[in-house]
């Protein structure tokens, strides 16, 4: 065959993350301007090229009082070609000062971009530190998921979204192919939270505020990284020699359906972890929000957060909770190089709910791909669906087909063995739809480009396996 899959993969993923822009001079040691876009048609003007994030310092004061967030964001991060200039994501907000190792840099706006030129050229393989400090009112932003960004509550606030979301409260490479490390301060009121990503690393106050503060040491997409500040019952401890960090709104009942889904956090992460892999993270936790506002979960890394419409019927809802678990290594741990190759994502998390209810005593797995394949529009792709489709069905629950298709294929055994292999060898890194298919082929030891073209594009029902 022609392998419709793997053929656009591997040229894709070679766009402008490694640095450049298009027509540039061919001596490498020249400085030029880093390319101001990524190249991921799904998210025009994300992403910058010429350079690859190693980690953010970020330190943000926040008032609910009047909505307005200060801050000062450090990013480290290596040249990847000679920069007379080089690009952050950043919406709104205004930037006060910006310094390049220390030195003061020219910066101008160009819409959502944030133009930076050192006072000196950045050599290729260069490693330095811009520091920025900005202030403002914070604008959300909407997307096909829902509202999202940073997004001001009654209490509070909370920064979250899928595929924007960093960019409207800190300077950034916006885009899932340059993931780094984050080291999170933020600042509020006495008598508030304020939750993040990773380890906590300690809290701290002074003259009526709070500081708290989170390490994320796993490289992670800047759309996983989160805020959450307001009311918030806060419960810390231990999971499997782990800190295991939780919040549930203060407007949602100590014991409702909400704090007993997330109580079994650790539960389901064993599950999982016994069928796909080590849990690749070094905290575990999840927040409930009480913002309707919020439509969605999302699987901010080491602590997804929850919309309240999960747990509206009253009863827990363990599976939302099993899918944006399994996110934690599908997509956060092993993320996505493009974005439209997000079935990697939530094929792999559907599936997940599936083998999770089969195991807490609900339907089995085959029963929920019997039904689903009953039901499925095989007109939609699972790869390449297009971003206004990019959280459809085609994308969770014909990509979750895909998989039980292939575990049906090539056996329980060989099955997971793939998956604990991908998700070994992938680790903290990124991938593409092609990667996987030629993972899949080397461990089962079959040509499986058939089986998974017919499974994710083909615009007709595949034989059953």
């Amino acid at each position: 065959m022609g392998r419709p899959l793997l053929a656009g993969g591997l040229a894709v993923a070679a766009l402008g993350v490694l640095g450049g822009c298009p027509g540039a001079p061919s001596d490498p040691d020249r400085p030029r301007r880093g390319a101001v876009d990524v190249g991921d048609p799904y998210v025009p003007g994300h992403g910058n090229g010429g350079y690859d994030v190693a980690g953010y310092r970020l330190r943000v004061r926040y008032d609910p009082a009047d909505d307005r967030l200060t801050g000062h964001a450090t990013v480290t991060a290596t040249a990847t070609a000679a920069l007379s200039r080089f690009n952050l994501d950043l919406s709104g907000l205004t930037v006060s000062t910006v310094r390049v190792d220390g030195t003061p840099a020219r910066h101008t706006r160009d819409g959502g971009e944030l133009v930076v030129t050192p006072a000196r050229g950045l050599a290729r393989g260069a490693r330095f530190a811009v520091d920025v400090e900005y202030a403002g009112v914070p604008v959300p932003v909407g997307s096909e998921l829902g509202v999202g960004g940073f997004l001001a509550t009654a209490d509070g606030a909370v920064a979250l979204g899928q595929p924007d979301s960093a960019a409207t409260w800190f300077p950034v490479n916006d885009h899932p192919s340059d993931k780094a490390t984050y080291d999170v301060e933020v600042t509020v009121p006495d008598g508030l939270a304020a939750l993040s990503n990773g380890v906590p690393a300690g809290r701290s106050g002074s003259g009526g505020w709070t500081t708290w503060r989170w390490a994320e040491r796993a490289p992670m997409a800047s759309y996983l990284c989160t805020l959450v500040i307001g009311d918030y019952r806060v419960t810390t401890s231990t999971h499997a020699g782990k800190p295991m960090v939780t919040a549930v709104a203060a407007g949602l009942p100590s014991d409702g359906p909400a704090a007993a889904s997330i109580a079994r956090t650790g539960e389901i992460v064993d599950f999982l972890a016994d069928r796909i892999g080590p849990y690749p993270f070094d905290s575990y936790g999840g927040i409930a929000l009480a913002d309707d506002r919020v439509s969605y979960a999302l699987e901010t890394q080491s602590r997804p957060v929850y919309g309240p419409g999960f747990f509206r019927s009253g009863r827990p809802d363990t599976a939302v909770v099993a899918h944006e678990l399994a996110h934690q290594w599908f997509g956060d741990s092993v993320s996505l190089t493009r974005w439209s190759d997000i079935w990697l994502n939530e094929g792999f998390a559907t599936y997940a709910e599936w083998l999770w209810a089969e195991h807490d005593g609900g339907r089995t797995a085959q029963r929920a791909f019997e039904l689903r394949y009953a039901a499925t529009d095989w007109s939609r792709p699972s790869v390449d669906p297009g971003r206004a489709d990019m959280f459809g069905d085609a994308v969770y629950q014909r990509g979750a087909l895909a998989v039980h298709a292939l575990r049906r294929t090539v056996g329980d055994e060989v099955f997971f063995r793939a998956l604990r292999v991908w998700t070994a060898e992938r680790r903290g890194g990124n991938a593409t739809t092609a990667d996987f298919v030629a993972l899949a082929e080397r461990v089962s030891g079959r040509q499986l480009d058939a089986l998974f073209d017919a499974w994710l594009v083909g615009g007709a029902a595949p034989a059953l396996p």
